[in-house]
C-alpha cells in the first residue's frame, strides 16, 4: 500500500481541547521524556488531504526529545488505510484503523470512535478570530526519535469540549469537560520529520522510515507493525 511522502497539506475543521489529566495515560515511546502539562485532545474532519477525506481522533501528551518540547501523539485512530500508512512511515504517528462517525448540527460537533465508544463533542461559542500557530510533535519512527514540524491556520472560536469514555478504558482519565477551540477553515501543513542534532539544529530525516514505525501494542512494550 502506497501513501504520499511528506509534506502533507490538509484542510477541514477540528475540535481541540486541553485536559488536566489526574493520572498518566501511559509511558511515552523510548527516547522521549514526558513533561508536565495538559493533554491535547483532537477530533478532526479532513475534507481534503493527499489521501482524500478522512476522520481522525488523536491524543497528545506533553513530552520532549532532547531539549525540544512538543506533543507526543500516543493515541490516534483514523478511518483511512492510506492515512494510517502515511502517518506511520512519514512521521511515526501510532495510527490505527477504526470506525469513526462525525456529526455536525448547528453549533454542535461530535466525533465517535465506535469500537471503543469514545466520544469527543463540543459546542462552539463566540466570534471567530484568525489563527496561525506553529505545530510540533515528537515521535518515534522505525529509525528512531524524530521531530515533526508543522503549521496550523484557520478561524478559531472558543468551544466547550466534553469527552465520554468507558470507565474501564485506558483513556478514562480524560472523561469530563475541558476548555477548547473549534477551528473552521482549517489548513494544516505537516512537514517532513527531522532528526535532532545538538541543542539548536536539526537535520532532515529520511523521508520515510526504513521499516514500519514502532507502535505500542501493550502497556510499556513496543512492537513493530
Amino acid at each position: 500500500m502506497a501513501a504520499p511522502f511528506a509534506p502533507w497539506s490538509l484542510s477541514g475543521e477540528s475540535l481541540v481541547g486541553l485536559a488536566r489529566c489526574p493520572e498518566p495515560l501511559g509511558p511515552v515511546p523510548w527516547g522521549l521524556r514526558p513533561l508536565p502539562g495538559p493533554v491535547l485532545i483532537m477530533a478532526v474532519c479532513y475534507t481534503s488531504s493527499p489521501v482524500g477525506p478522512y476522520l481522525e481522533m488523536a491524543i497528545g501528551e506533553p513530552a520532549r526529545l532532547g531539549m525540544r518540547p512538543g506533543w507526543c501523539i500516543t493515541t490516534m485512530v483514523v478511518d483511512s488505510a492510506e492515512s494510517r500508512m502515511g502517518g506511520k512511515l512519514n512521521w511515526g504517528f501510532p495510527k490505527q484503523l477504526g470506525s469513526l462517525v462525525w456529526n455536525s448540527d448547528g453549533a454542535e460537533r461530535e466525533l465517535r470512535w465506535v469500537e471503543r465508544d469514545v466520544v469527543i463533542r463540543g459546542r462552539v461559542m463566540g466570534l471567530p478570530l484568525p489563527m496561525l500557530l506553529p505545530v510540533r510533535t515528537v515521535q518515534r519512527r522505525g529509525d528512531g526519535p524524530v521531530v515533526v514540524p508543522g503549521r496550523l491556520r484557520g478561524r478559531a472560536r472558543p468551544a466547550r469540549v466534553e469527552v465520554d469514555v468507558p470507565e474501564d478504558d485506558a483513556l478514562s482519565p480524560l472523561a469530563g469537560r475541558h476548555a477548547g477551540l473549534h477551528v473552521a477553515g482549517m489548513r494544516l501543513l505537516m512537514r517532513p520529520a527531522r532528526q535532532p542534532v545538538g541543542f539548536a539544529s536539526t537535520l532532515r530525516a529520511p523521508l520515510r522510515a526504513p521499516e514500519p514505525a514502532l507502535c505500542w501494542d501493550a502497556p510499556g512494550r513496543l512492537a513493530q507493525r
